[in-house]
């Protein structure tokens, strides 16, 4: 993890990536291993070989292709025109390649990471990326927590002489040193408050018509013992997504994308602690969650969420011991950039999918030559990927070196 470990950061792996618990006890399960996860599916392991494992057999290839800007010339064009047939229709469309519910819902859940519609295209692509992703490097997390990253970027930053400057909130241009080059971690919203004066009319007002998407409600939860999931593998999986069959979560995805509350949301939940001791006191554990909403949605969705969990593992209130809550405000209180409590840096919808923030060959730039945005509202957007900084670091030195 570019030399983090020697600063103290360690990646933990959990049994399983992800389990789609489904009623009866059944589930979808992605294995690590992609041989492991085409036997489990039974008649369908060969449709997912042909999708899922075609992409990670050409991972270093598709993530050249997908983890930056879209409007180039690919650096593998067969592989990308491959991998764009497959990933450029809806979820719900190549979901019925799949007989199962097992396997329609482990893809469904993959695919319902983007805040779309599943019946938006190109949401096949964010779920056949996020899961070869899972059998190329399997879905670690940090130990000790996400914090645990960013303490090892600081300390490899100071080590290389990098100065730290936090707690200062930058309004505006005043508020920064003198540079060769500024590198904003914003969004086009903020971009424009602190430095529009020193951009062109005609790039502001095409910032000013980017849209935001879906905002979350999260629920962090502290357990008296594991989730009592009915399926036994969903009690070895890091990540469960919980929705049931393609259907449902079509459909609760379907509710956000107009506006409205699900009675059934989609809710992805985290179970770090079954293989992360630092994360709970022993013999108890720590579970977050979380649901699309409507931007800037008010709503309570506690009773929601735990109806779905409850759904497929009885008992579960009873072992909570307490919850904290965080709304659409509450995201956008602790993080401006956080808008309307979209935590995907603006809506993947149109064309802010390949096109975001703007319309351009060259993303991360900015018309000034001294300022570049390294955001989720650059390519490839959110995620724990780290792409949208790596990307505009290499645009402003190319521009700054010359």
């Amino acid at each position: 993890a570019a030399g983090l470990e020697e600063h103290g950061l360690e990646l933990v792996h959990p049994e399983l990536p992800l389990v789609h618990p489904l009623d009866h006890g059944r589930a979808g399960v992605l294995h690590r291993s992609l041989a492991d996860t085409i036997d489990g599916l039974g008649g369908d392991g060969r449709a997912w070989d042909q999708l899922i494992g075609w992409t990670a057999r050409r991972w270093p290839a598709v993530s050249a292709g997908t983890l930056g800007p879209l409007l180039r010339v690919p650096r593998h064009p067969l592989t990308m025109a491959g991998f764009g047939a497959r990933g450029a229709l809806p979820a719900t469309v190549v979901g019925r390649r799949f007989a199962t519910d097992e396997a329609r819902g482990l893809f469904a859940g993959a695919a319902a990471h983007a805040f779309l519609r599943l019946s938006h295209p190109l949401t096949s692509a964010m779920a056949m990326v996020l899961l070869a992703s899972g059998h190329v490097a399997g879905w670690p997390a940090a130990r000790g927590g996400s914090q645990a990253i960013a303490d090892a970027l600081v300390a490899k930053l100071v080590g290389l002489g990098v100065e730290i400057e936090t707690g200062r909130p930058v309004r505006s241009l005043a508020d920064l040193p003198a540079s060769r080059a500024v590198l904003f971690d914003v969004t086009p919203s903020q971009l424009v408050r602190i430095c529009g004066d020193e951009l062109p009319d005609r790039y502001v007002r095409r910032l000013a018509r980017f849209r935001y998407g879906p905002g979350v409600f999260k629920v962090d939860y502290a357990l008296s013992e594991p989730v009592p999931w009915t399926n036994p593998d969903a009690r070895r999986a890091g990540s469960v997504h919980v929705g049931g069959t393609m259907a449902e979560v079509a459909a609760g995805e379907a509710d956000v994308a107009a506006g409205r509350h699900p009675e059934r949301p989609f809710v992805l939940v985290a179970q770090q602690s079954l293989f992360d001791d630092t994360r709970a006191p022993k013999g108890q554990h720590t579970l977050w969650t979380y649901c699309h909403v409507p931007n800037r949605s008010s709503l309570d969705m506690t009773g929601a969420i735990e109806a779905q969990i409850e759904r497929f593992a009885p008992g579960f209130r009873d072992v909570v011991l307490a919850r904290h809550t965080a709304d659409c405000a509450w995201y956008e209180d602790h993080d401006a950039n956080l808008v309307g409590g979209d935590i995907n840096g603006g809506a993947f919808t149109g064309l802010q999918l390949p096109l975001r923030p703007v319309a351009t060959l060259h993303p991360y730039r900015t018309p000034n030559p001294r300022f570049f945005l390294c955001s989720a509202s650059t390519p490839p957007g959110g995620g724990v990927h780290g792409m949208c900084g790596h990307h505009a670091a290499q645009s402003a030195l190319a521009s700054t070196l010359r």
